[in-house]
């Protein structure tokens, strides 16, 4: 945190979310009189009435009922037959949804196949594999409860209804925009394309992001530690696409998405190994082409057990 009576080179956004943070901690006289004075320029008492508002949608949000979980079922060996069911799925519930701002409740779930639609007040969504949420929009506000998985929505801009998507550790907020959301095992993952999207962790202390186009976040589930990216010159939601590519990335956040694209996941024989940084492209129909490239590219070594599992081991 910089010092009061300093000056603060973060850029206003950071700025105001540092001072609504101090305001809700009992700042000292001090910290009120610099709170002031910082308020005096129009700019920031701008950017601190949008937190202002962001906190109240924020706080509507949490008394929203919490997703049941959804049965756990046994792995089933993708075919043809069920990508042509699901398929048809996505073609009925599409034609289903209708148009208008009436009530609206769904389930989605999607197996090995990807899967777009678009929702009944326009915004147009995309499900990654592996990925279960829920639909909730009634004449108040919109919802999308992520229960694990990815999505990319452009949003339908509708000041009188924001949407706001619910992961869990974190949630999103947004009016008109265009963004990407990965609910992992090991981290929440937020990418903007355009537009802007507040991003909050309940329970951390730590104030919501304000994130606009080319920008991401990542809230780290063991550490507790939440990150601000410039995606300048990378794709967002490129997965759309049918691959991924990634620079200087950790290697346990690649295993934390390639989950996404494997039936049976990889396992790390040691912790230490998820630091090392990898750079380059992900098939997602073929996600063990770059785990059999690791040990061209890292000091590890990979074996396949019997029950698909991989592991990778320190070379």
């Amino acid at each position: 945190m910089i010092p009061i009576d300093e000056p603060d080179p973060r850029p206003i956004d950071d700025q105001a979310a540092s001072w609504f943070s101090r305001n809700r901690n009992n700042p000292s006289r001090n910290e009120r009189k610099a709170f002031a004075q910082w308020m005096q320029q129009a700019e920031h008492a701008r950017a601190y009435r949008q937190f202002e508002q962001l906190w109240d949608d924020l706080a509507a949000l949490k008394q929203v009922n919490r997703p049941t979980p959804l049965p756990v079922r046994r792995a089933v060996r993708w075919r043809p037959a069920l990508a042509t069911a699901a398929a048809l799925l996505c073609a009925v519930l599409a034609g289903n949804l209708g148009n208008g701002p009436e009530a609206f409740a769904e389930r989605i779930g999607a197996s090995q196949a990807m899967r777009s639609l678009r929702l009944p007040d326009g915004s147009q969504l995309y499900v990654n594999a592996q990925t279960h949420l829920r639909l909730d929009f009634n004449a108040e506000r919109r919802l999308i409860l992520l229960e694990q998985g990815q999505m990319y929505i452009d949003v339908a801009p509708d000041k009188e209804r924001p949407l706001f998507v619910d992961a869990g550790s974190a949630r999103v907020r947004v009016v008109g925009t265009g963004f990407d959301l990965r609910r992992g095992a090991r981290e929440l993952v937020v990418g903007v394309t355009h537009g802007q999207v507040a991003f909050e962790v309940p329970g951390e202390r730590l104030p919501p992001l304000l994130l606009g186009a080319s920008q991401g976040a990542t809230y780290d589930l063991a550490r507790g530690t939440l990150s601000r990216q410039d995606l300048s010159g990378q794709a967002v939601a490129d997965w759309r696409e049918g691959h991924v590519s990634f620079h200087n990335r950790e290697l346990a956040s690649l295993i934390d998405e390639i989950g996404l694209y494997r039936r049976q996941p990889v396992l790390l024989a040691d912790p230490a190994l998820g630091r090392h940084k990898v750079s380059g492209n992900l098939d997602v129909h073929d996600p063990d082409a770059l785990l059999n490239a690791l040990p061209a590219l890292l000091p590890v070594k990979t074996t396949l057990l019997a029950d698909g599992r991989l592991r990778i081991e320190r070379r």
